[in-house]
């Protein structure tokens, strides 16, 4: 215990703001404070570690292996404390706090603009930062403490990550009616002739859909891949490409007159949307209200 008079919180909540940012000015933005005041707090830390923490490695700043080793501790002697500080009936409507939360502009259209309007109208000390990542880099993300929520599709997951399910959801096909039949759909056959518009972050990415046609040997011919959900649709009208999307990020037909939705001529399983968060914030009360909310707001009703 006697290390503990060593160094004041103020100095470790500033250690935290500089491993999560691994930047010196953003790191001050953070927590409000000047950038060269940041940096001479950054200068006792390391002395008083014993280590650089932070060092320039190819026109960035990384973190030290020292470091690295204490991002994990750190956050959950944090979170202890915060909770041990905070009163036993979390308010939301009191709480200041920064939450960062990674999701695609499919989440952002279903979950976001509700999810909003909650946070604004109970909680509006509360700021939500969002980014866009593969399930990969969401994953490292959130073991490394960037992220405080992932909101996606998650098979495979570490075993310090927690997921909730937030709803079931299937496919969809799209295709301007000018190039379908006057009724129905196509044929397996008549659909992997035809171009397709695949939704990715990487053009060489692998979705459920593709997994799927490999289950059976076959392949379609991606014409277009992009990883913007609220453009893919706009590219069918007056072209012959297909477009299979998750069901719910089509969005009301009325804004697409020119288009037809049928139902994918293969099995595509449905599948379950998620939320995945890192174990040391189950019991964060402010995250565990975020969790909730968030979980209310992905319902069909509220969407």
């Amino acid at each position: 215990m006697d290390e503990l008079g060593r160094i004041d919180l103020n100095q470790l909540l500033t250690l935290h703001a500089l491993l999560a940012e691994k930047h010196v000015t953003r790191a001050a933005g953070r927590l409000n404070k000047s950038q060269p005041a940041v940096s001479h707090a950054l200068a006792q830390l390391r002395t008083q570690f014993g280590d650089p923490l932070l060092v320039r490695q190819g026109g960035r700043m990384v973190l030290t292996a020292r470091a690295q080793a204490l991002v994990e501790p750190l956050e959950d002697a944090l979170t202890s404390l915060a909770e041990l500080l905070r009163a036993s009936d979390f308010d939301p409507s009191l709480t200041r706090r920064r939450f960062r939360l990674s999701l695609s502009d499919y989440a952002s259209r279903i979950v976001l603009p509700s999810l909003v309007r909650q946070v604004r109208s109970k909680a509006p000390g509360l700021d939500l930062a969002i980014s866009q990542a593969s399930r990969e880099a969401m994953m490292a993300q959130l073991t490394d403490g960037e992220l405080d929520l992932a909101l996606g599709i998650f098979p495979h997951v570490p075993e310090d990550i927690e997921v909730q399910n937030l709803f079931q959801e299937g496919f969809v096909s799209l295709a301007d009616k000018a190039v379908l039949p006057e009724k129905g759909g196509l044929s397996l056959e008549e659909w992997l002739e035809r171009p397709h518009i695949m939704l990715a972050l990487r053009p060489d990415a692998n979705d459920e859909i593709e997994t799927a046609l490999a289950a059976r040997g076959l392949r379609r011919h991606l014409a277009v891949t992009l990883p913007h959900w609220s453009a893919a649709v706009d590219l069918l009208e007056g072209t012959d490409l297909i477009l299979t999307v998750a069901g719910r990020a089509v969005g009301p037909m009325q804004r697409h007159r020119a288009l037809r939705k049928f139902k994918p001529p293969l099995d595509l399983p449905r599948f379950s949307y998620q939320q995945a968060w890192h174990v040391r914030r189950v019991n964060d009360p402010a995250h565990r209200w975020l969790r909730e909310t968030i979980a209310a707001c992905s319902q069909p009703d509220k969407a």
